[in-house]
């Protein structure tokens, strides 16, 4: 029976996700499902969900509880992590928080910028101990992995466990796509496409529609004011960012424009408020999803546990799918994250980049693209440059490298000078101490 660890299973509506999309395939029907996480009381809430899920089903899958990493982890066939060190308090609304003080604003923050950064190393450290629990008591398992900032957490395990089987995961792909075909008026599943880069900065190199070029209706769009349409995902986050960019660089973002904003030196300034509208940039966006979602799961749960059954349809995250396309070798294609191998040669060799992958008995295996622009390779390579100094910093255990990545990050550079980053990188190491490897830490005089 395949098994199937899932390591901060108390993000329930993901795990639903996950363990619903499961449920659809013959191969996965009857797995067993280990949700681990040390939230007990928000783990009897995923686990209740599960088992109404599989009965809802009809299926003959099990589910295990543990708050024991190890324990969940042993035998296991396929790990996904979903699990978010320190929580939205204190460290998320530190690392909004903290460089507000400095004028330095955010909307998303776990990607790159100085909230990503410190995200990073709070994360790492622990999905070192997952690789290495693994490597203990399932070491030929692939592990599907989710966590943001999804780039320095699989350079970082690449670097440190290059035996552990992984691939990064992310919805962005195919997000953007429900967008493209909503701002068209296309029917989704009617378009084509190829895209490539690195998580949340990667490109569609190809979007044609019944063998026509895209990109005319979404330039003709965009010029005129009919695009980009109120958004269909995020109704507070018009998608005018990405457009922007494509009109300069040529080319469509695959990430949403509240989360482009803040990788890029262009969108976010102290002292042009009016970029801001004229954008529509929703600052502090992702505490305010947060203190939503933390309002509405009360109800939520109350709701999932009083069910009678509990409808299950398909996502479409690729864990699911990877995972029956490896245990049947029936192909599948998704986008991954992986280590760059010559996967993509425009990029340094190493960074985790984002290209289409064949998923079959044989693993995941990405396919070359050598055919990125130029001006994609150097807006992605700064992001790499931040990206790598905190692998480096994770790695030799440096702390000189946290702040060298802060001052190469394009929007923290933008507004802050190398004092003000500086001094503001010393004030989040301090304030996010408890959660950070011993050799970051930073105690400042009371």
């Amino acid at each position: 029976m395949t098994k199937i660890a899932f390591i901060g299973a108390g993000s329930t509506i993901f795990m639903k996700n996950i363990v619903g999309d499961c449920l659809h395939f013959d191969a996965l029907r009857d797995a067993t499902f280990a949700l681990m996480d040390i939230d007990t009381t928000r783990l009897d809430e995923s686990a209740l969900v599960a088992r109404k899920m599989i009965a809802t089903m009809g299926t003959g899958a099990l589910v295990e509880t543990y708050t024991d990493q190890r324990a969940a982890l042993n035998g296991a066939d396929f790990v996904v992590t979903a699990f978010q060190i320190g929580g939205y308090k204190p460290c998320t609304v530190t690392d909004f928080d903290t460089p507000k003080q400095y004028g330095l604003r955010q909307t998303i923050a776990d990607t790159l910028g100085i909230g990503g950064i410190m995200r990073g190393l709070r994360t790492v450290p622990h999905l070192w101990k997952v690789a290495e629990d693994m490597r203990a008591v399932c070491p030929g398992a692939t592990l599907l992995q989710y966590v943001n900032p999804m780039a320095i957490n699989c350079w970082a395990l690449a670097e440190r466990y290059p035996d552990i089987k992984q691939v990064g995961l992310c919805h962005s792909v195919q997000n953007t796509v429900q967008e493209i075909a909503h701002d068209l008026d296309l029917p989704e599943h009617e378009i084509r496409y190829r895209v490539a880069g690195i998580n949340h900065v990667a490109f569609f190199l190809d979007l044609t529609h019944q063998g026509r070029d895209l990109y005319p209706d979404l330039r003709t769009g965009y010029h005129t004011g009919r695009l980009p349409k109120p958004p269909l995902l995020m109704p507070r986050c018009p998608n005018h960012v990405r457009y922007e960019v494509m009109d300069h660089f040529g080319y469509f973002c695959t990430e949403s424009s509240e989360h482009l904003a803040e990788y890029v030196p262009w969108f976010i300034k102290q002292d042009r408020p009016d970029l801001i509208e004229i954008f529509g940039i929703p600052l502090d966006e992702y505490p305010k999803r947060c203190e939503e979602q933390i309002a509405d799961w009360s109800t939520q749960a109350e709701t999932l546990k009083t069910a009678a059954s509990i409808d299950v349809p398909k996502s479409h995250e690729f864990a699911a799918e990877i995972m029956n396309a490896q245990l049947t070798d029936t192909p599948y294609v998704i986008y991954g994250n992986l280590p760059n191998t010559g996967q993509l040669p425009a990029l340094s060799m190493g960074a985790v980049v984002e290209t289409p992958c064949l998923v079959d008995a044989n693993g995941i295996q990405p396919t070359t693209v050598t055919d990125l622009p130029p001006q994609l390779a150097a807006l992605m390579r700064t992001q790499i440059n931040v990206q790598e100094l905190t692998v480096r910093a994770l790695l030799d255990e440096n702390i000189d490298h946290i702040y060298h990545a802060a001052y190469m990050d394009p929007h923290t550079a933008a507004e802050l000078d190398l004092r003000q980053i500086r001094d503001l990188t010393t004030d989040l190491l301090a304030a996010h101490t408890d959660w950070l490897p011993d050799w970051a830490r930073i105690r400042k005089a009371a």
